[in-house]
C-alpha cells in the first residue's frame, strides 16, 4: 500500500505553514469576528475535524486535497483548543503550552512503545495513522499556545515572534543537514514550530495596526491563505500525476 500521508519535502513545509496561517485566521474568524466564542468555536471546528479525519482515515489511498484539508482542520481546531484553555479556562499561555506539550509527549511515547518506531513516512497502517493525527492535533494546539505566549507573555511583536520561530526552524534545518541528530525528533520540532510561525503571520495580517498588525481582517486573510494553499496543492497533484509512456 502507498503511504496515506504526504511525503515530507520542501513543498510539504510551505503548505504546512500556509495551512497553519489559514487555521489561525479561520479559527479567529469563527470565535472572534462572528463573536461565537471559543466554546462554540471549538464545537464547530472539532465537528469538522472529526468528519474530515474519518474520511481521511477510511480512505484507501492518499488524496492530497483530503490530507491537507485534515491538516487545516487540525490547525483550526488547535487554535480553538489553545484559546479555550488559555483564555476561557484561564490556564494562561505558559501552563496551556506545558499541558499540550505533555499531551504530545505522551502521544509520541505511546506510539513509540506500541509500534517501535515514530516514522511519519510512509504510513500505511490505520492504527499508526490515528496516532499520527492525534500527535498532529497536539502539535498544532501547542504551536498556537506557544506563538501567543511569545506575543502576550514575552511581549514580542507579531513579526518578532515570526522571526524567533523561523530562527528555530532554521536551526532544525541546520541540524538535519549537518548532524546525525534523530530525524524524527527534528521533524516533530519543526512541525510544532511551523505552527506558531504561521499563526504569528496570520495575526500580523489580521490584528489592528495599533497592535502591530495589517488589519486585513480574518475573512480576507483566510481567503488569501485558502487560495494560496489550494493552488500549491493543485500544482503538486499535477506534477505527481502518472505520466503516459510514449
Amino acid at each position: 500500500m502507498a503511504s496515506k500521508v504526504a511525503k515530507v519535502t520542501f513543498a510539504f513545509w510551505v503548505m504546512k505553514i500556509i495551512a497553519t496561517t489559514l487555521g489561525e485566521t479561520t479559527g479567529d474568524f469563527i470565535a472572534q469576528t462572528l463573536a461565537l466564542g471559543y466554546v462554540a468555536g471549538l464545537a464547530i471546528t472539532a465537528t469538522a475535524l472529526i468528519v474530515i479525519l474519518v474520511m481521511q482515515i477510511r480512505a484507501e489511498r492518499f488524496h492530497a486535497a483530503l490530507f491537507w484539508a485534515a491538516i487545516v482542520a487540525t490547525t483550526t481546531a488547535g487554535t480553538e483548543v489553545s484559546d479555550l484553555m488559555d483564555r476561557t479556562l484561564g490556564f494562561g499561555y505558559v501552563i496551556g503550552s506545558l499541558v499540550l506539550l505533555a499531551g504530545l509527549a505522551a502521544t509520541l511515547l505511546i506510539w513509540r512503545l506500541r509500534e517501535k518506531s515514530l516514522s511519519v513516512y510512509p504510513i500505511v497502517d490505520r492504527r499508526v495513522e490515528i496516532m499520527f493525527w492525534i500527535a498532529v492535533v497536539f502539535s498544532n494546539s501547542l504551536g498556537t499556545a506557544f506563538g501567543d505566549a511569545l506575543v502576550d507573555v514575552v511581549g514580542l511583536s507579531y513579526m518578532q515572534g515570526a522571526v524567533v520561530t523561523s530562527a528555530v526552524i532554521g536551526v532544525v534545518l541546520l541540524l538535519h543537514s549537518a548532524t546525525s541528530v534523530d530525524k524524527i525528533m527534528l521533524f516533530w520540532i519543526a512541525f510544532v514550530f511551523t505552527r506558531p510561525f504561521g499563526a504569528t503571520f496570520g495575526d500580523f495580517l489580521t490584528k489592528p495596526m495599533a497592535k502591530g498588525g495589517l488589519e486585513l481582517g480574518t475573512l480576507h486573510a483566510s481567503a488569501v491563505a485558502l487560495v494560496l494553499l489550494s493552488a500549491i496543492v493543485l500544482v503538486t497533484m499535477w506534477r505527481q500525476r502518472p505520466r503516459a509512456i510514449a
